[in-house]
């Protein structure tokens, strides 16, 4: 049963875009369907966080708007981190949920007990990923991987009752 979600943010819970204005302030484009998936998340009792390789202070607020206190940005070891990050929680690889769209996810997508990769994620993001959803980045691919474990969850928790 996944018990963390990890998350990656450009072209995951973002169409991959980041738009800057003269003055140097950040833009970048999310999903509301995506909030609401990882607000599902968290009421199930799963632990959710994001996992960047850049910092950016528009996805510390975004997180923060969605309640994510679990936010770990230019990271530039992804999987190390993811790691370190399951063995202090005491969460195996099995338990793990990982959703990412490039190279750099390619590792945790692998590692984790389920890996998903956007429509439009790089191709070693697509091949090391268990699941590649039908929604692009920025566009629902986060809510479809929250869906899919969530209907995993209940469908575990129902063998477990009919086994009992």
């Amino acid at each position: 049963m996944i018990r963390l979600f990890a998350m990656d943010v450009d072209g995951t819970l973002t169409d991959g875009g980041i738009y800057l204005d003269g003055s140097g302030a950040e833009w970048k484009r999310f999903d509301v369907r995506d909030g609401l998936g990882i607000a599902k998340l968290k009421s199930a009792g799963v632990e959710v966080c994001i996992i960047s390789g850049r910092f950016s202070a528009v996805t510390q607020k975004r997180a923060q708007e969605l309640g994510i206190d679990e936010v770990h940005q230019d990271v530039r070891h992804k999987l190390g981190f993811l790691k370190e990050l399951a063995k202090e929680r005491g969460i195996p690889p099995s338990e793990i949920a990982y959703i990412g769209d490039d190279d750099n996810d390619a590792e945790c997508l692998k590692w984790s007990g389920r890996g998903f990769a956007p429509s439009d994620a790089q191709a070693a993001a697509r091949d090391a990923a268990d699941v590649v959803t039908n929604a692009r980045g920025g566009f629902g691919a986060v809510r479809e991987a929250i869906e899919q474990i969530l209907m995993s969850r209940e469908a575990e928790a129902d063998s477990c009752r009919h086994e009992g």
